[in-house]
């Protein structure tokens, strides 16, 4: 073979493995024939139009609408039948959470942004003919909407019913911190995803921890493997969704991800971090940090580890494409997942 072939050889693929190991999968599925009834509950509008003059009648009412949710939500969230935080009683302690002056306006103003949430619930329709493409057999989520004054932002309860609370979706500018200042969840590296841009994602997130259950070891690798399923998982029922939603990092630091995604992963190896249980070595490659490591470039975010961990599957389901989101869902073992990969990032 002569240099030019050659040449031109290795070009062809270095372009196949460039889209095998760094792009995301635009082999999108048509989902339009797909009917799926998406039910959205407003249980916080139901909550604050009660009559408080008779406040037991209306929570056993509300109780009967929502007898899975109001009871994670009055007793779990609320906590209304613990008397360490209700010692004068649930009537009492409900009434004073619906008529507190703070309460009342981060309702008005959760009403305000989200009156009629039209675009939402036509992305939550639109991931859910996604999700049932993927899992045919399991029942369409229902999404109820609430607010907690800060508590809860999504959970998953019931038979896949997802629960998003909209007070910590209520935009960039929002004062959180004014509430608490010294609470990290409000710090502005996190806040600036606490609007309705995220809200879908973040709730499907849910879904997705769901799905791939427990983490299976204490190993970086594991760490990496178990977050990267989740991240898959998000873009596979938000195919249009951009990539710097679904990893939480701003348009800038997602660049610099998809620009160092060799070095990053060179740094882990030189380091023998993959391998590593030292869980204070690598938190910050694996959670929310508005930096990576000490050791790494200023402009590094934290969860470089999970961008990585999402190569690694994106590649894994490229090369074995017989396992489905649901069979990879289920699959625990981070090695062989490693090693079917045959991840080779490439240098940028």
């Amino acid at each position: 073979m002569n240099l030019v072939k050659c040449s031109l050889y290795l070009t062809l693929i270095s372009i196949v493995l460039l889209f095998v190991n760094c792009g995301k999968d635009k082999n999108i599925p048509d989902v339009d024939d797909i009917t799926v009834e998406t039910e959205f509950r407003r249980f916080e509008q139901d909550l604050f139009s009660v009559d408080t003059t008779g406040m037991t009648a209306e929570l056993a009412k509300l109780n009967e609408k929502y007898p899975v949710f109001g009871n994670i939500f009055f007793n779990q969230i609320l906590k209304i039948n613990d008397p360490r935080y209700a010692p004068q009683g649930e009537i009492e302690y409900l009434k004073g959470f619906v008529t507190h002056p703070a309460v009342t306006k981060l309702q008005d103003t959760v009403q305000i942004l989200y009156k009629d949430p039209k675009k939402v619930k036509g992305h939550f329709e639109r991931a859910f003919k996604f999700y049932k493409h993927y899992f045919p057999q399991d029942k369409t989520p229902t999404v109820t909407t609430f607010i907690s004054e800060y508590s809860v932002a999504a959970f998953i309860y019931g038979d896949n019913d997802l629960a998003v609370g909209l007070d910590f979706f209520l935009g960039n500018d929002y004062p959180y911190q004014q509430y608490n200042p010294q609470n990290e969840a409000f710090s502005q590296y996190l806040t600036r995803t606490f609007n309705e841009e995220h809200l879908v994602s973040k709730a499907i997130k849910t879904l997705a921890e769901d799905k791939a259950g427990r983490l299976a070891g204490n190993r970086l690798l594991d760490f990496m493997v178990h977050n990267g399923k989740q991240l898959y998982f998000q873009e596979k029922l938000l195919p249009y969704t951009a990539d710097s939603i679904i990893l939480e990092q701003s348009a800038e630091k997602t660049q610099w991800l998809k620009q160092n995604e060799y070095e990053i992963y060179a740094y882990l190896l030189d380091r023998e971090l993959l391998y590593s249980t030292d869980y204070r070595e690598f938190n910050k490659l694996i959670n929310p940090s508005p930096v990576g490591n000490s050791d790494m470039p200023p402009s590094a975010p934290g969860q470089t580890a999970n961008y990585i961990g999402l190569q690694i599957i994106r590649s894994y389901m490229a090369r074995n494409p017989e396992v489905t989101l649901n069979k990879l869902m289920q699959k625990s073992d981070a090695q062989e997942i490693l090693d079917k990969a045959r991840y080779r990032p490439l240098r940028g």
